[in-house]
């Protein structure tokens, strides 16, 4: 739609900012704003009828505090040699998120960690001869780093069954070489209440929230942007002018910032995978399983997909999940549409989704693979991680939605698919919003303060020190800085509610 069509409409609202989404990407920024100009008006706009119904709800996300303390993907083995680069950034950035967070407890803002946050520990499984021996390579190469510390391993079958009695129940342990290793320094995350106590604190502070109200377009306007926005109950229109606009609209995000034409976003597409869990309904199961288990992806799996034995606290119960067992449609959202993604497709786009469908032939082998599975498939692949797993135990749910970025042509490649968050903004820094999934809103504190240097930097300086204040290891790598970094744990895990 032209910047003419709406500016047809009358603007009804005029602010400072304006975040689209009612999930932990708004909300975390909306907050973060508030600390650093308390007197910008700020508006969220969501188009479901309360806040983080989509990507954020605690059922649509595995709830892992992704600090790569047993996400095998992030610790890739290359040439007999794990490498921990990625790991360590990845924990580098959660850490960002456990300070911000603690601040946010303290100023009254995040006000019950326990609904929230929990400590659960988190676990790497490894199944095989292969397996194992990656597995011990990467507990070694990760244990005497000072961001993994008390990490532990074992192929004991008596230690497994000890810490694992669910997955040790009813396996024959002389068959198969086993191995796992943990640490008791994970958690177990609910985004949505987090996302709720924050927007919460948000109305408190003056900030308009609208649910039900859909952006349709953005437009330029000056150094801002105007939003044409529907009341989807009513059908009535209007607009809101905007100085800074965030796009945190989960999978709606690349449509969105290529209705406001940045150049920036020129050439990057989406590719939707949707997801399963097997969630336990057998009370007595649940109670005997207290961790967070991952394994080893399927060949061509999507690092999202990577199998995993989950309890979940949600809402006060704690819960046991299994999957996800990925799936496919074109919409970017749970509730989107059908047309999303080939509404999605751009002149400059249309050859990176062309040849990313022809580079990544194992991940649509895999995903027709899990398409054509039936309830008693996912039970053989949980009795992988469980051996007596029965099928009345376990209810197949739906997981959300995710957009994988792909990103435009580079070098001899026409596009590349991306397993990560990508922040994408515009030179001018007016208008900004997040790609991808996982980590995603584990490391939110840590995009946002990246959006901040990458938008704002005029005020960075000015900023600097509430930013320490917000987050004291701000500008330090925690993995030099030994002292800080024990400093940051005990300050966290004590505000957080986190201390056994």
């Amino acid at each position: 739609m032209s910047d003419s069509k709406v500016s047809t409409i009358p603007v009804t609202d005029e602010v400072d900012v304006a975040l689209i989404g009612a999930g932990i990407m708004s909300a975390t920024l909306g907050a973060m704003l508030r600390e650093l100009e308390p007197g910008w008006s700020q508006v969220m706009v969501e188009r479901l009828d309360g806040p983080a119904e989509e990507s954020s709800s605690p059922w649509n996300n595995a709830g892992t505090g992704h600090s790569a303390l047993c996400e095998l993907n992030y610790t890739p083995e290359v040439n007999g040699k794990i490498k921990t680069a990625n790991a360590i950034n990845v924990n580098e950035k959660f850490q960002v998120s456990r300070q911000f967070w603690a601040h946010q407890r303290e100023a009254g803002v995040l006000t019950d960690p326990r609904e929230f946050i929990n400590a659960v520990p988190h676990v790497s499984f490894g199944q095989g001869e292969e397996q194992v021996a990656y597995l011990k390579k990467r507990f070694e190469a990760l244990a005497p780093h000072p961001l993994f510390p008390n990490m532990k391993f074992t192929d004991d079958p008596t230690e497994f069954a000890k810490m694992l009695p669910l997955m040790a129940e009813g396996r024959d342990f002389d068959r198969e070489k086993l191995a796992i290793s943990w640490t008791d320094a994970g958690t177990d995350i609910n985004y949505g209440a987090m996302a709720r106590q924050f927007i919460d604190a948000a109305k408190r502070a003056g900030t308009t929230v609208r649910y039900g109200h859909e952006v349709k377009d953005i437009a330029a306007d000056g150094d801002g942007w105007k939003l044409k926005v529907k009341n989807v109950h009513t059908g009535d229109l209007s607009v809101i002018r905007a100085n800074f606009v965030f796009v945190g609209a989960g999978g709606m995000a690349l449509p969105l910032l290529q209705k406001a034409r940045i150049p920036e976003i020129r050439g990057f597409g989406g590719f939707p995978v949707s997801g399963q869990w097997l969630r336990c309904t057998n009370e007595e199961i649940i109670k005997q399983h207290h961790a967070k288990v991952y394994g080893k992806a399927s060949v061509g799996a999507p690092p999202m997909s990577v199998p995993h034995l989950d309890t979940r606290v949600i809402d006060g119960k704690t819960g046991l999940l299994f999957g996800p067992y990925a799936g496919w449609t074109p919409k970017f959202l749970k509730r989107g549409s059908w047309f999303d993604l080939p509404k999605s497709l751009r002149p400059t786009n249309f050859m990176s989704m062309i040849a990313v469908g022809f580079q990544e032939l194992g991940l649509t082998k895999y995903l027709i693979t899990e398409l054509l599975k039936d309830q008693q498939a996912r039970i053989e692949s949980l009795r992988e991680y469980m051996p007596a797993a029965r099928p009345e135990d376990w209810e197949l749910v739906t997981a959300g939605q995710r957009v994988q970025v792909i990103k435009p042509i580079v070098g001899p490649r026409f596009g590349s698919l991306e397993f990560g968050t990508a922040l994408i903004n515009n030179s001018e820094g007016t208008i900004a919003g997040i790609l991808g999934a996982s980590p995603g809103a584990s490391i939110a504190p840590a995009a946002m303060v990246e959006l901040l240097e990458r938008c704002f930097g005029q005020r960075m300086v000015e900023w600097g020190p509430k930013l320490k204040e917000l987050i004291p290891s701000y500008g330090i790598k925690l993995s030099t800085d030994q002292k800080l970094y024990n400093e940051m744990w005990e300050y966290t895990q004590r505000t957080l509610d986190l201390e056994v």
